[in-house]
């Protein structure tokens, strides 16, 4: 049998067995087909099976299937190197491979710490981490995420790290508005910042957006903020792209928004089209410079098989390039028009038992009140029963298709969704907020 990823194996429904994917649907064994309003786990940006895609697979299978990347290189990884430096605009230095966005976040902290060993810096081994932050599963990873249900089982053997309450525009947690804001979220880690910021090595966030724990919007503000507090304390500034990345806040990367790069970004999920595993980890000049060096204790000792892999940088690199040639960024302002309004309708007929409509470029959020525990998800079966997968976090509702999803295929997910949550609401299931 299969463990299932975040699944409770008791008691669950049995999974849909998929058979084949086109564009924004998916269909199961008798042939049924779903609308996938989550890109399956946020990856399939041009769409599911894109022809292009699985030719550039079998092209280079046909070549060469795979080769270490240690002491070897190939073709398809030298190429997607050069091309990501470009297309993040020629600020960053090197790439790292690895084959998902967990290990892209552990490289980037272990790559953190060990640059201030290879200055010969030992104090600063802790991070500046943030309450809705999710990196990952891996220890390293988790120890840098929030504290939340995916970390709570692993709390004594996580490493210690600085967690701050994070910017959310929805739930402020000074109190003020976006119109009032000064990012005096940012106050408290400030202060705490000119007493111990040697103790520090870097700080990671996810920008703009934090996913996995509800799809929390914030404002750009608050980036170019982090950026000044690392230049300013000597910190290593990492940005956790693997789901903002490849055009999803409406940007190539979300660091554009204000122009300021981090110093070290990670990527995966879009990397690929959502065809096969990669992550990537770019490097800028300072820390790389670090590593450059004859002696043996200043090399980076981490690595995985499939570093590289020619297949799946052969795809990514198709990937960017049909990202470019068919301007997906305009596909993602197009998108965002269509989540605005489909989401105001859901507001109009609901009420405000509808809370904190936000979109973002490709994603689009809300919270749902409910009388009842886990009401989001017998909505979200519900809706899969009638061909639309939707996948809550908690109390959130949130979408992020394919950035090519058709018109009519958004208009009937929301279609689908409304009349769920409208009997709900007749059922007495839905309340309206008692705070703004």
């Amino acid at each position: 049998m299969i463990w299932h990823p975040y699944t409770i194996q008791k008691g669950s429904p049995t999974p849909i067995l998929i058979t084949r994917a086109e564009g924004e649907f998916l269909y199961d064994a008798e042939g049924k087909s779903y609308i996938d309003m989550v890109s399956s786990w946020w990856i399939s940006i041009h769409g599911h099976n894109r022809k292009e895609l699985v030719e550039a697979a079998q092209l280079q299978l046909s070549k060469l299937d795979q080769v270490l990347l240690a002491g070897f290189s190939n073709e398809p990884a030298k190429e997607l190197a050069k091309k990501l430096i470009e297309f993040s605009g020629n600020y960053y230095k090197a790439v790292y491979y690895s084959d998902n966005g967990s290990c892209a976040n552990e490289i980037s902290i272990k790559m953190a710490i060990q640059y201030y060993k290879n200055l010969g810096i030992e104090e600063k081994n802790s991070f500046i981490k943030f309450s809705l932050s999710y990196h990952g599963d891996t220890i390293g990873a988790m120890s840098v995420g929030g504290n939340s249900i995916f970390t709570f089982p692993f709390q004594s053997i996580l490493f210690p790290n600085i967690e701050f309450l994070a910017p959310d525009c929805a739930y402020c947690p000074v109190n003020k508005t976006r119109e009032t804001c000064k990012e005096e979220c940012l106050v408290s880690l400030e202060e705490y910042l000119e007493k111990n910021s040697h103790k520090i090595a870097g700080i990671i966030i996810e920008p703009l957006i934090f996913g996995a724990n509800g799809m929390r919007i914030y404002k750009v503000e608050v980036l170019t903020k982090l950026r000044k507090l690392a230049d300013k304390f000597d910190l290593i500034l990492i940005y956790d792209e693997v789901f903002t990345g490849f055009g999803r806040t409406g940007k190539n990367f979300a660091f554009e928004h204000n122009q300021m790069y981090p110093d070290i970004i990670n990527l995966a999920k879009g990397l690929s089209g959502g065809v096969l595993p990669l992550a990537a980890t770019l490097i800028n000049e300072k820390v790389y410079n670090a590593f450059y060096s004859e002696k043996v204790e200043h090399a980076f000792y981490h690595g995985h098989t499939m570093t590289g892999n020619p297949t799946a940088c052969a795809v990514a690199l198709k990937s960017i390039e049909i990202y470019e040639k068919e301007n997906r960024l305009q596909d993602v302002n197009i998108l965002e028009f269509y989540l605005k309004k489909y989401l105001k309708q859901l507001r109009e007929l609901l009420g405000d038992c509808i809370f904190a409509s936000r979109v973002l470029g490709g994603v689009g959020a809300f919270e749902l009140l409910s009388t009842q525990a886990n009401l989001t998800k017998q909505v979200a079966r519900e809706c899969i029963e009638s061909g639309v997968l939707i996948r809550p976090l908690g109390d959130t509702i949130y979408f992020v298709p394919p950035y090519t999803i058709s018109k009519t295929s958004l208009e009937k997910a929301f279609e689908v969704l409304a009349e769920k949550l409208l009997l709900k609401k007749k059922q007495g299931l839905l309340k309206e907020p008692t705070f703004y």
